[in-house]
C-alpha cells in the first residue's frame, strides 16, 4: 500500500517569497565554499568541541587553542557556520564573551547517520568530479571519474581500486540505504518457498548473507563483475555461508553473459539505478529468459516520487548527479512509473508493490512473467 506523505504536487507550486528566493539562490552560488567550510569544521574537530561544550558554549579563543588553528582560521569557519545555522551563539553570549553552541543542523551533521553517509560520499567520491558535470551531460559519460584514474569507463570497475577513504565512503553510502530495508524485505521474499535465489548485483554479499541467516535452506547465486564476486566470496566465507552462496561472474550488459536458469526468485537491490532505461530492459530480458512462470523477480529501489519526506526526494535527486558525472553517465534514481515501464517492456508484469520499507522509504516491486 502506498502511504507516501510527500506529494509530487509540491513541484507544481512556486509560492516562495522573492526575498527568500534570493537567499536560496545565494546558498547555491556559494555552495562549494560553504560545503568545504563545514567539512573543515568537522575534520578539525571544531563542531565536536562545540557540541561537547553544551549549553554554556565555547569561545573562539578556546577553539583556536584546542585545535591549534589560528583565531583567524577558526573565525572564518565559525562565521560561515553561523550563516548556515549549523551553530548558534549562546543565549547569554555577549560581544565581549561570545560563545558558540551547536544548532540542530550541526547536530545532524555530527550525529545523523543519513547525513554523515551523504556528506562523506559527496566529499570523498563526488566533489572533484562534480566540476565535470556539464561535460558529463554533454558527452553522456562520467567525465568526473578521471579524478580516480583513466582506466575505467564506470565507477563499478574501479571500486576495488579506489583509495581506502573513498572506498569506505562509497560502500557506507551504498549499504546505508538498502540494508535498512532488508529486515522488512526478507519476510516478503520468503513468504513463498525459495530454494534458489539469484542475486544480481550482489556486491559484497550483504543481502545473500542476510538471506542465509534468515532461511536455513536457501542457496544463493550472486551475479556481479569479477572484482565484486571475489569480495562476495570472501565475505560469504567469513560468515560461514560459503557452501550456500556461490557466484556467477560476468557483465550483465555483455551479450554473451547468461544468467543461472530456473531460480525460484531473482533479487536486484539498488542495482537497476546503475543503468539507463534501455539497459534495464535489456537486463530484464535476460532475466526473462532465465526465469520460469513461477519465478518472482524482486526489485528494491528508492524511488524519488515515493518518499515520505522532501529531504529524501532531494537526496535521491542529488544522487542522480553522481551517476551522471562519476558512475556511468547514463543512469539515475528513477520515478516509480518509468522504472516499472522499463521492466514490463522485457515481458514482465508488476505483481505487487510494497512502499516505505525501512526508514529510507524503499520500494520493493515484485514482477512475474506476463
Amino acid at each position: 500500500m502506498d502511504k507516501s506523505l510527500y506529494s509530487i504536487e509540491k513541484f507544481k507550486q512556486d509560492n516562495i517569497r522573492a526575498v527568500d528566493a534570493k537567499f536560496e539562490a545565494q546558498k547555491i552560488a556559494f555552495s562549494p565554499l560553504s560545503f568545504q567550510a563545514i567539512r573543515a569544521t568537522l575534520e578539525l574537530g571544531i563542531l565536536k568541541l562545540i557540541e561537547d561544550s553544551g549549553e554554556k558554549g565555547i569561545s573562539l579563543s578556546e577553539l583556536a587553542q584546542k585545535t591549534n588553528i589560528s583565531e583567524y582560521g577558526v573565525g572564518v569557519l565559525l562565521e560561515m557556520a553561523l550563516g548556515m545555522n549549523v551553530i548558534k551563539l549562546a543565549k547569554d553570549s555577549s560581544e565581549k564573551d561570545e560563545r558558540f553552541v551547536l544548532g540542530k543542523i550541526g547536530w545532524m551533521l555530527l550525529e545523523d547517520e543519513l547525513t554523515k553517509a551523504n556528506f562523506n560520499f559527496t566529499n570523498d567520491i563526488c566533489y572533484k568530479g562534480a566540476y565535470d558535470l556539464l561535460d558529463s551531460v554533454k558527452m553522456g559519460k562520467p567525465v568526473g571519474l578521471k579524478h580516480f584514474g583513466e582506466n575505467w569507463t564506470t565507477i563499478y570497475e574501479a571500486l576495488s581500486s579506489l583509495p581506502e577513504r573513498a572506498k569506505t565512503s562509497w560502500f557506507a553510502f551504498d549499504h546505508f540505504y538498502s540494508d535498512i530495508a532488508f529486515p522488512e524485505a526478507l519476510p516478503i521474499v520468503f513468504k513463498d518457498k525459495v530454494n534458489h535465489l539469484v542475486d544480481i548485483g550482489g556486491n559484497t554479499a550483504k543481502w545473500a548473507c542476510a538471506c542465509c541467516a534468515y532461511n536455513q535452506d536457501v542457496k544463493i547465486t550472486i551475479v556481479d563483475l569479477p572484482g565484486q564476486t571475489a569480495v562476495a566470496e570472501k565475505n560469504a566465507k567469513a560468515q560461514g555461508f560459503e557452501n550456500r552462496i556461490g557466484t556467477h561472474a560476468g557483465n550483465v550488459l555483455d551479450d554473451n553473459t547468461t544468467l543461472p536458469e530456473s531460480p525460484d526468485a531473482v533479487w536486484m537491490s539498488q542495482f537497476l539505478d546503475c543503468f539507463s532505461l534501455n539497459q534495464i530492459t535489456k537486463i530484464l530480458k535476460k532475466v526473462y529468459n532465465a526465469a520460469t512462470e513461477k519465478t518472482n523477480v524482486y526489485v528494491l529501489e528508492p524511488l524519488w516520487d515515493k518518499q515520505q519526506f522532501e529531504a529524501s526526494s532531494y537526496s535521491l535527486q542529488a544522487t542522480s548527479l553522481y551517476f551522471t558525472c562519476m558512475a556511468n553517465g547514463n543512469s539515475k534514481m528513477y520515478r516509480y512509473g518509468e522504472l516499472v515501464e522499463a521492466i514490463e517492456k522485457a515481458g514482465f508484469t508488476l505483481s505487487c508493490a510494497h512502499h516505505n520499507l525501512g526508514s529510507n522509504s524503499y520500494s520493493l516491486l515484485v514482477f512475474k512473467k506476463a
